[in-house]
C-alpha cells in the first residue's frame, strides 16, 4: 500500500519528468438497458421517476486509464475482456508517448499478469531476456513470475498490483463510481451501440474540466 500511495504523491512530479502514472481496471457487463416506459419529469413536490422495468440488449466492457496527474480518462471498449484485449488496451496507451515511461496500477487479475502483457513489455523495453515456456520455465512459468518481471522498477514500462482485498487502492474505482452514478444509472439505450457513443461523449466531456483527484490513505480512501 505505501508504495502505491508514494507513487500517487510523486505522480505530479514524475509526469513532469516524463513518468506517467495511471491507474486502470476494467468494467464488464455494462448493459443496454432501454426503459419500457420514459422518465416522469420533474414536478411540484414531486421527484424524477425512473421506469423500473427494462429491456436488455447486450453488454460492453470498458477499460479504463485515469491520469493520476491530470485526472483526465482514456478508455477502450469491447465485447470482452481476455488477456490480448488488455495487452492491446495498454499497447495503445503507451503509444500516445511512446518514448515515455509508463507506471501501471491495477488489481491482481490474472489478465493482468498474462505472458501477453508480458511479450508486449519486453519488446516495448526491448528486454532481450529469454522469457521461457509458459507453464515449464522462465519468466513465462507461472504468474508469480510474471507478476515479479512486470512490476521491476528498472522498466521502462512497469506494472504496480493492489494487495488482495485492497482494490480500493486503485482510484480508476472512484471514476468507475463517478461513470456509474452521473451517467450508466440514469439512461436508457436502445443498442450496445448507442450504450458505447454514450460513454465515449461521457468521457469526452469529463476530459474538458478533468482534474486529479484528492487522495489520501489513513486507512480508507478520502476524496474532495
Amino acid at each position: 500500500m505505501r508504495s502505491i500511495c508514494d507513487v500517487y504523491h510523486n505522480a505530479q512530479q514524475s509526469q513532469d519528468e516524463g513518468v506517467h502514472t495511471v491507474c486502470t481496471d476494467e468494467m464488464t457487463g455494462i448493459q443496454a438497458l432501454e426503459r419500457i416506459h420514459p422518465d416522469k419529469p420533474v414536478a411540484p413536490r414531486q421527484p424524477l421517476k425512473m421506469e423500473f422495468e427494462y429491456i436488455r440488449h447486450g453488454t460492453t466492457t470498458l477499460i479504463a486509464f485515469f491520469d493520476v496527474a491530470t485526472g483526465k480518462v482514456s478508455h477502450f471498449l469491447n465485447q470482452t475482456r481476455t488477456e490480448q484485449d488488455f495487452a492491446t488496451a495498454i499497447k495503445m496507451q503507451i503509444d500516445h508517448a511512446p518514448n515515455d515511461s509508463w507506471v501501471f496500477i491495477n488489481d491482481g487479475l490474472n489478465t493482468h499478469k498474462s505472458e501477453t502483457l508480458v511479450r508486449l513489455v519486453a519488446s516495448e523495453c526491448k528486454i532481450d531476456a529469454e522469457l521461457g515456456i509458459k507453464g515449464k520455465s522462465g519468466i513465462l512459468k507461472s504468474m508469480k513470475s510474471r507478476e515479479q518481471f512486470l512490476s521491476d522498477a528498472s522498466h521502462r514500462i512497469r506494472f504496480l498490483y493492489t494487495p488482495k482485498h485492497c482494490s480500493w487502492l486503485n482510484q480508476i474505482e472512484i471514476w468507475f463510481s463517478v461513470l456509474s452514478r452521473r451517467l450508466l444509472k440514469r439512461k436508457s439505450y436502445c443498442s450496445v451501440e448507442e450504450l458505447e457513443a454514450s460513454i465515449r461523449r461521457f468521457i469526452a466531456q469529463y476530459n474538458v474540466t478533468a482534474k486529479s483527484f484528492k487522495w489520501s490513505y489513513s486507512g480508507t480512501p478520502l476524496v474532495a
